[in-house]
């Protein structure tokens, strides 16, 4: 059912002016479209009960959506519900569809409430719908028994009663507590006040690292440079070749270049290594932290 161009009073207006369909009449559209796919049976059951998806939309205004979108989500939800509905099982289907039209409006909510993902998983969707109703009723019970709740005794007891980890309550406070706001806003109302985004840290290398991360470099370079000053020739260039280029190259190569097998290219390799740690450890002992 389309709703494009409508607005809720009008759907309101013709939805309550739909049939009221008795349990055999219901039944019997039911058996129509599952088994012959009549779609005149389907719309006469989904327009008889767009009064029962409205009712059900209305009670989500509080969320801020506007309520032609939650109508719209509501004969989603009734679509649906119609779809997958066994008339066989002996329930109305108001009573089954009840639980997709409320299933299709809560989905819509929570992707629309925030920028930032709130979450799906049953334990979120009770905390996201019930946490106000909850915190409230835990509040009156405590004043009534005469106790003072601080906020972790309270988020504690919230977890416990909607059955959801104490994490999840901490989470869902802060999605809850205000609506987003960009990064670009300016956090005062001066022409020139700084935006938002100037006060996020940098992750990025601060200043003193990067002094530090060349100073340090700069000194690892000038110790493997002396280091490699005391190897043979044939050594350097295999620790070059097979270390100190974009991509190494393997040792078949370097043995047949040099005429020598695998194994004795792995052997020379392996000796210029422990040369150049002896000679690191020796030029510069702190050296053997970055080692």
């Amino acid at each position: 059912m389309a709703l494009d161009g409508y607005n809720d009073q009008r759907m309101s207006r013709q939805a309550m002016k739909a049939e009221l369909l008795d349990a055999e009449t219901e039944a019997r559209l039911a058996y129509a479209w599952r088994d012959q796919r009549d779609e005149v049976a389907l719309h006469r059951l989904i327009t008889a009960y767009m009064r029962l998806a409205i009712s059900m939309a209305a009670k989500f205004r509080r969320y801020g959506a506007p309520m032609n979108d939650l109508i719209q989500e509501a004969s989603l939800g009734l679509m649906k519900a119609a779809d997958k509905f066994d008339p066989d099982r002996g329930v109305r289907f108001s009573t089954y569809a009840v639980w997709w039209i409320k299933a299709s409006i809560q989905d819509y909510v929570m992707r629309n409430w925030s920028m930032v993902r709130t979450g799906s998983t049953s334990s979120q969707k009770a905390l996201f719908f019930n946490m106000r109703r909850v915190q409230a009723k835990l509040e009156r019970e405590a004043e009534a028994a005469g106790e003072r709740l601080d906020q972790h005794q309270l988020r504690a007891r919230i977890a416990t009663e909607v059955g959801v980890p104490l994490a999840d309550v901490e989470m869902m406070e802060g999605r809850l507590s205000g609506s987003d706001f960009s990064l670009n806003a300016t956090q005062s109302s001066e022409d020139e006040g700084r935006e938002w985004i100037d006060a996020l840290e940098d992750d990025g290398p601060q200043a003193a690292e990067q002094v530090e991360g060349s100073h340090d470099g700069a000194q690892l370079r000038g110790w493997l440079v002396q280091a490699m000053a005391g190897l043979n020739p044939r050594e350097r260039y295999i620790v070059t070749e097979r270390k100190l280029r974009g991509e190494g190259r393997t040792l078949e190569s370097l043995g047949t270049e040099l005429g020598l097998s695998k194994e004795r290219v792995r052997q020379l390799e392996a000796a210029a290594f422990t040369k150049l740690r002896r000679n690191l450890e020796t030029q510069a002992p702190e050296v053997r932290h970055f080692l």
